[in-house]
This record gives C-alpha cells, structure tokens and sequence, in this order.
C-alpha cells in the first residue's frame, strides 16, 4: 500500500505544478513581473462600484401602512415596512424604505418602484453625499411596478444605462439598492434565468432572475453587468417573509426606459396594443396548426377593426418574434407590445400553415380608460352548470392576461358546482379536457355532459381540477 501511494502523490504534485503553470500562463510577461495580488486586483469590483453608487439613492417613505403578508413562501416587493411605532395596525403611518436610480442629473429624475412610494404622504431621497431631499412623483405605473420621482439638486451622478436585450444566463450582474435602511450595499451574483413569468408580480412581465442578494429594501435599486450598466430595476424577491434565498428579479431596463420616458413626457402610461387575445404555444398547438414552431404566442382571437386584423393577423397564427426579437409565449407578447407607445410600427414574424410571414402592424392605443369600459358579457351556465353565471374574463381580474377563459360570476349554493368547489371568481379554463375561452364556450362545452363534468380552473395564481358530478 505504501508503494502505491508514491506514484499518486508524484500525479498530484504534477496536476497542482500544471495547474500553477496554466494561472500563470493567463497573464501577460508583464503582469508576471508583478506581485501576483497586483495582477488580480483588476479584477475587483471596486473601480466599477466607486462610479456606480453615486448613482443609487435611498429613498424613505412615509404613508398608510398596509396587513402584512404571512409568514410563508411567498414573492413579495423587496421595499422594507416597518412601523414608526410599535404594533402599527392598517390605516396609522408607517415607513418604507426602497431605493431608486437617478436616470437624469440634469433635471433630477429618480426611477424606482411603483410600491416604494404607493400611499406616500412623503418622499424624501437621501444621496450619495448624505444629504436630503424632498421628492415630488413625475409619474407611476401599476402594470410594470415603476414609478419616476423628481429632487431638486445639483452636482447629481447619473446611471449609464445598459441593454438588457443582450443579457445571457449566466451573465455576472451586482445589485445595488438600500437593504434594511442601512444605505446603499452591493451584492454579486449572476442572471439566472431570463423572462420570468407567471410569477403574478405585476400583468407586464418577463422579468430577470438573479442570485444576487436581494433584501428588504433593495426595491428600486439597480441590476447592473460589470462595465456598471444598468441592465434591471431591482422588483421583487422570493422567500419567506421576505428573506433571501438566492432568488431574486428585476424588471428589464429596456422595458424600463420605455416606461420612464412615457412617465416623463406624459405623466401616464399610453399603451399600444394590437387588439388581439393569445395563449402560450405548444409542440401540440404547433402540431395541430402545421408549423414548426414549439413556442411562441397563439393568437385565438382577432378583434374586429384592429390593429392586427388591418394588418392581417388571423386566428391560428403564432407570433415568433418582434422586430427579430424571439417571442416565447403570451405573457412576453403582451409585455412587449405594452412597453411601446401608440403610434409604433412594430413587424411581426408570424408561423402559419402557409409558411413563415414578416407582417408589419401600426399599434393602437389602449388606455386605463379602455381597459375599465371593455363589455363584459355574462351567460348562463348548463347542464351540470346550470346553476351558476358566468362572465368575461376582463382586466378587472387578477387572472387577465395571464390565461383565458370563464369567470364564475355567481354560483348556487345547492348547486352541483358549489359542491364540487367551484368558487365565485374561479377562471374556468377548460371543460372536460378541451380549451374553453369565453363564457359561451363554457356554457354550449357542459351541456354535453350528463353525469361528470372535469373542469379546468385558475384560481389564486395556479391551475387545478374540479370534478363536478349529479
């Protein structure tokens, strides 16, 4: 045994001499004539940081306090709420702290979170410097969670913003914002994923994850690469009660820079839209439809007098891209249009069964006040739910946007349904196992069924099974 343990100490002592010689090998002549700590000290962060955290501020809130969340796996915002007095009940005044970026030195814009000053009574920014201002809001915007403040300073540092369009997982990225109050601290980390939705964070999504430490407070603070760009608006965090674990997101700073010009130069979000209704994409949908494609965004539907009708959409298309940017399902569709004011040319890469099709589309507009006067249709269930109302799915419910469908607008307490444990508000998505996408649907799909009806319903952010019986 002795014997043997010659040799493989000689292999270790040679891998750990070729692995020296490898480290060695990657720097210039130059950098080898340098202590070896000079020749890493490039590589910290510190040079990018110095220029970059003069660009964060601190931002403090004063408003209504708002219930406080459970203690479970939940996303939260990531602004932190704590009481100006001890057991703080809904209605008396509270304290949020958050963070924000100034985007405009020379006029004093500040971009953050729509949640960091929701209910504020008081905005005061802290900068760099130490000193305070009062900050007055430019604008805010409930869909993406971003909001625009105003100071007026002087001497103020202004971020450089990246593209977040060239980001790729794994990607390093640093996180600045102000965690806890104790002002602004740095986190490094990478980009995990890419177009994060479904998280029920806000109705525009495609956010970005990262591993970099997020914390109570970091809201409205900066994700930016290594050159100090920044790439993201640092949103929301997922854990419990608020806590780190490693999973973070941040709305994109190129959806962001869209939203915070129409906030600057209108005070209000002026949306474009298509006029169209989708769902997620599937190798069966594409199957189904006969083109080759396992993602994307299926439109099921093309309003009359549109935008995407005057420019050829039709039912069955799937929307691949736009402007060459790939499209990979209904949420990132919607949030895509969204982000673009009215009035904008966008092209479309649409799969049909004929082939692939470049169609070029003037968006329309659409409103707050358009959403708030859509018709709502109600309908009468049948058969096994032939006690119960159903209604259009509009932007007034929380599931709008994210899967299409029936809401149950009323329901009988004796009923069948009310027994199974269908629910007023429940999304009713499918009837025994096939796509139902209005309330009609719902209605003509149930009257076929005589002893069992499996639904599909979307409640509380999540998909699930009901079986209604006799």
């Amino acid at each position: 045994m002795a014997g043997d343990c010659v040799p493989y100490r000689l292999r270790s002592v040679a891998m750990a001499v070729g692995a020296l010689l490898f480290i060695l090998g990657s720097f210039d002549i130059a950098d080898a004539r340098q202590p070896l700590s000079a020749s890493l000290a490039p590589m910290s962060l510190a040079p990018m940081l110095s220029r970059v955290i003069p660009t964060i501020v601190s931002i403090s809130v004063r408003g209504k306090s708002a219930d406080q969340q459970d203690d479970t796996l939940y996303l939260t915002p990531g602004a932190q709420s704590r009481p100006s007095s001890s057991g703080t009940a809904v209605g008396q005044t509270s304290e949020t702290t958050g963070a924000g970026i100034i985007t405009d030195a020379q006029h004093g814009y500040i971009l953050t979170n729509n949640h960091v000053i929701a209910g504020a009574t008081s905005i005061k920014v802290t900068i760099a410097s130490g000193e305070t201002y009062d900050a007055a809001a430019v604008g805010t915007d409930g869909q993406t969670d971003l909001a625009v403040i105003k100071i007026k300073a002087v001497g103020l540092a202004q971020a450089v913003l990246g593209d977040s369009s060239s980001l790729k997982v794994g990607d390093y990225a640093v996180a600045i914002g102000n965690p806890y109050g104790l002002g602004k601290s740095a986190t490094f980390g990478i980009v995990s994923a890419l177009d994060r939705s479904g998280l029920g964070l806000s109705s525009q999504e495609g956010f970005i994850q990262t591993d970099a430490s997020l914390n109570p407070g970091n809201s409205g603070g900066a994700l930016v690469d290594l050159e100090g760009k920044v790439v993201g608006i640092n949103t929301a965090i997922l854990g419990p009660s608020g806590a780190n674990i490693g999973i973070g997101f941040a709305v994109p700073i190129n959806t962001a820079s869209v939203i915070m010009r129409e906030l600057v130069a209108h005070g209000e979000i002026r949306r474009g839209q298509l006029g169209v209704q989708v769902q997620d994409s599937s190798a069966d949908f594409a199957k189904a439809l006969g083109v080759d494609a396992t993602t994307g965004a299926l439109i099921n539907e093309v309003l009359p007098r549109s935008p995407g009708e005057n420019a050829g959409l039709i039912a069955g298309d799937i929307v691949a891209a736009v402007d060459g940017v790939s499209i990979s399902g209904a949420a990132q569709l919607s949030a895509r249009i969204s982000a673009l004011p009215p009035e904008t040319v966008v092209k479309l890469t649409v799969l049909r069964r004929s082939g692939k099709a470049e169609i070029t589309a003037r968006l329309g507009t659409a409103s707050a006040a358009d959403a708030t006067s859509e018709s709502v249709d109600y309908v009468d269930g049948a058969g096994l739910l032939d006690q119960i109302t159903l209604q259009t799915l509009d932007s007034t419910s929380d599931a709008f946007g994210k899967v299409q469908g029936a809401v149950v607008s009323s329901i009988s307490d004796s009923s069948p349904a009310a027994a199974a444990g269908l629910q007023p508000g429940d999304v009713i998505i499918s009837v025994n196992q096939t796509n139902a996408t209005t309330p009609q649907m719902v209605a003509d799909l149930s009257k076929a069924a005589t002893d069992v009806l499996l639904l599909g319903i979307f409640r509380d952010a999540h998909k699930t099974f009901v079986v209604v019986k006799r």
